[in-house]
């Protein structure tokens, strides 16, 4: 293949037809890549807590953790492509990550296993709200596809928030 093709080929835009109109597209695509940087965001924090979990409820920690990261993992692909579809773009690297992250991380040495969890529990409350907000958004457009799947991540979401608080809670 000539350097010539390859160049033009790279120099070409994206283009996905749809009829949601150009505005949708760019609406729409944005806050399926603004969830998606933070899907990766807790994939990345809930698999950290993971491996570095210690202490009496270590085996149900370390395992409940695994089970989460899987499930939140698995939301990133039809994420990207849902964005994809309805004529946008995403994610392109771990530093466009990291622009668009609104959950934090936490580098910490050291973080007691009460704590992981109840941070764990906080972002994925956290993520319901922004998965609910591009929800808005994607519903304002009449892009059925997507509030579909977004409703079912929430519903993930909010099953990971209620086994991470159940966790944390002192027995009576």
């Amino acid at each position: 293949m000539s350097e010539l093709s390859v160049a033009g080929r790279q120099a070409a835009p994206l283009h996905t037809p749809t009829d949601l109109g150009a505005e949708a597209t760019a609406d729409i695509a944005a806050a399926l890549t603004g969830v998606l940087a933070d899907m990766f965001a807790l994939y990345l924090k809930t698999k950290n807590f993971h491996w570095h979990m210690s202490g009496p409820h270590f085996r149900d920690y370390h395992l409940m953790l695994d089970e989460q990261g899987d499930q939140i993992f698995a939301t990133t692909d039809a994420l990207a492509e849902r964005a994809r579809k309805v004529g946008g773009t995403t994610l392109r690297s771990i530093g466009h990550i990291a622009r668009l992250q609104r959950l934090l991380d936490n580098d910490a040495a050291y973080v007691t296993a009460q704590d992981m969890i109840a941070e764990l529990a906080d972002d994925n409350r956290r993520l319901t709200g922004f998965l609910r907000a591009a929800h808005g958004v994607c519903e304002t457009h009449n892009d059925v596809a997507s509030t579909s799947l977004i409703e079912v991540w929430i519903d993930e979401a909010e099953r990971r928030s209620w086994f991470l608080f159940e966790a944390t809670r002192a027995p009576r």
